[in-house]
């Protein structure tokens, strides 16, 4: 029998790594931005196209290749970051596989320029799809840059899953993110379609995270320290009262390497425990500092993810920590058993003593003296004066004229002359309406002829406005009410770039927007009803939605928003409803499409048959 396994040739290898480095976009970004780091550049640029399908350039000025080095550095398992299998315990560099750039060049076009600071001339390298095309001698700057060209051009299947520009270029965005706040001692600048997004300088770790997500970030930070022999933890965290109902602001670095630990971000939630909202995430920027062989960080393909040594005392120490950090800044509430505030004096009344009330009597005051004294008492004392009555006869002038026709009925008119031949009144439509009531401030319990109606009160608001709003946004045909004062809301330079994708849909809702700055953004008019303090609270919803990668087209972002709106202005549970606000919001639930299920797929009303009843009793 034949010998049926052979060697893989490169270019098939190399795809097949590709497909563990290469997710979309955003890997690419990450993996020459780490190299970029790990060659000890000062100033770093990232030059993106089109969500990075036509465009990926990474320029740094950091030490350069040789020409023999530009060239190995695209070969598999070539790498300067560790020479025997030791070094793996003791990483401090970014990348060390060797298989970043070689997976690249598989599926990409690239062109590489770089060049030594003690050599005159470098090099310049063109690839594609594994094959070197040239590789000459060229005058170009000291550092490296490295450009990527139509990504995964010759994998079509790949290239049709990657989602809409939008969608890649916020994962590239975020990428970007965790490398420039783990390094605030390296300048980024950030080009996005020849439009520069981020100029972020050299600075410390505060002012780089103001510089990312907007100045009003700085009052919302509370400083974290600690080093102990295990670990060393240093970085911010957001004040509870700032907590989103998004988990975008949560970024946890070990040794200036961002990583997602689930285990390590539940320490994070046990110690704001009763201090933020259910279903809100706390905001922080922590950096720990570990022993590096104590940890594994080989153990997921994109490094995201690490191995500890010893989680459970990890957990215990960053668990109190933060806890510790807002008792200190007096974050947390706290009692104090000692000394009651409440009977304190004021500083400015310390000194000050207790004035006597004096009591001023009119001794001239006689209340059984003449009605002249009281006609004069009574400008201040007219409430307790009879009103006179000498002049009563004035008020029945020019009713003598009609004396004579008092008996004559026939200038009689009557408001209606139906005659009805029912011996009782007639009963209003509130009571021939069907019976509703509210239980438990959570259901509208009503009766069909089948038995029992119980409604969620708030899934079934939810639907009502969600098809009222897509039907606004289709026929672009809103009702928007015009502030008298607009108001100011603060985002962050990403937040704003969703907030003008989706500003055209927004105003077939009813938003006006005025003026879309660089972190400001300017609202003059909001849809009706809709009250000022719940804009914040609509554009934070919408913006977490975005966030998550949903809206991919035209109809999505509008689906999204209409869900949006509808989840934020719909009844709560635990909302008081009059009889009537009951009857209204059944009576618009069955006149909807679709009044089965809330714009969230879940049951919005039950049916309990009379035979279920009866069966109770049985």
């Amino acid at each position: 029998m034949a010998d049926i396994i052979k060697l893989l040739p490169d270019h098939v290898a190399n795809q097949i790594a590709a497909g563990e480095v290469v997710q979309r976009p955003a890997s690419v970004v990450k993996e020459l931005l780490e190299n970029a780091i790990d060659a000890k550049s000062t100033s770093i640029k990232l030059i993106v196209k089109d969500g990075g399908k036509v465009l990926i350039q990474v320029v740094d000025d950091g030490i350069g290749m040789s020409v023999t080095d530009a060239r190995l550095s695209f070969e598999r398992h070539a790498t300067s970051k560790i020479q025997k299998a030791e070094d793996l315990f003791k990483l401090d560099t970014k990348g060390f596989r060797g298989e970043a750039l070689a997976s690249i060049a598989a599926i990409a076009h690239v062109d590489m320029q770089s060049r030594q600071e003690n050599e005159e001339v470098g090099t310049h390298l063109k690839i594609e799809g594994s094959k070197v095309l040239s590789q000459e001698v060229a005058a170009v700057p000291k550092g490296t840059s490295i450009a990527v060209k139509n990504l995964f051009y010759n994998i079509p299947a790949r290239r049709n899953f990657l989602k809409s520009n939008q969608v890649e270029f916020r994962h590239i965005t975020d990428e970007f993110h965790r490398v420039a706040l783990a390094h605030p001692d390296i300048s980024f600048h950030f080009y996005n379609n020849g439009n520069e997004l981020f100029n972020l300088p050299k600075t410390n770790h505060r002012q780089r995270i103001v510089n990312i997500f907007g100045v009003k970030t700085n009052q919302k930070l509370v400083p974290v320290t600690e080093e102990t022999q295990v670990l060393k933890i240093s970085g911010f965290i957001l004040k509870p009262e700032f907590a989103k109902k998004s988990r975008g602001e949560q970024f946890f670095f070990v040794n200036n390497r961002f990583i997602k630990s689930p285990y390590l971000n539940h320490a994070i939630l046990a110690a704001y425990e009763g201090l933020i909202r259910p279903s809100t995430y706390p905001g922080y920027f922590l950096n720990l500092e570990v022993d590096p062989a104590s940890i594994d960080i080989n153990i997921h393909p994109t490094k995201t993810e690490v191995k500890f040594d010893d989680e459970h005392t990890l957990y215990a120490i960053l668990r109190s920590t933060v806890k510790h950090s807002l008792g200190q800044f007096n974050v947390m509430p706290a009692l104090d058993f000692e000394k009651d505030q409440n009977l304190d004096t004021p500083y400015a009344f310390k000194n000050k003593g207790a004035a006597i009330p004096r009591v001023a009597v009119d001794s001239s005051f006689n209340p059984f003296q003449e009605s002249t004294q009281k006609k004069e008492l009574a400008p201040r004392h007219s409430s307790f004066i009879k009103p006179n009555t000498q002049s009563w006869e004035s008020l029945y002038v020019g009713l003598e004229s009609e004396k004579g026709n008092s008996n004559d009925f026939s200038s009689l008119q009557f408001e209606s002359d139906a005659i009805t031949g029912s011996l009782f009144e007639s009963k209003t439509e509130e009571e021939t309406a069907t019976p509703t009531f509210q239980l438990k401030r959570k259901y509208i319990v009503t009766t069909i002829k089948s038995g029992m109606l119980v409604v969620d009160q708030s899934k079934a608001h939810q639907r009502v406005l969600y098809e009222r709003y897509l039907k606004n946004i289709t026929i672009k045909k809103a009702v928007s009410q015009q502030l008298l004062f607009p108001l100011e809301l603060s985002f962050s330079k990403k937040d704003i770039v969703l907030l003008r994708e989706m500003a055209e849909s927004m105003t077939t809702l009813g938003f006006v927007f005025g003026k879309i700055g660089e972190e400001q953004v300017e609202i003059t008019g909001v849809p009706h009803l809709v009250k000022d303090s719940e804009v914040q609270n609509i554009l934070d919803e919408l913006i977490a939605d975005c966030q998550q990668g949903t809206a991919t087209d035209g109809f999505s972002q509008n689906d999204l928003l209409a869900k949006t709106m509808a989840k934020t202005l719909s009844v709560k549970t635990g909302e008081y409803l009059d009889r009537a606000s009951q009857q209204a919001l059944v009576n618009d639930l069955f006149a909807c499409k679709d009044p089965l299920v809330s714009p969230f797929n879940k049951p919005v009303y039950v049916t309990i048959s009379e035979n279920e009843i009866d069966n109770k009793f049985n």
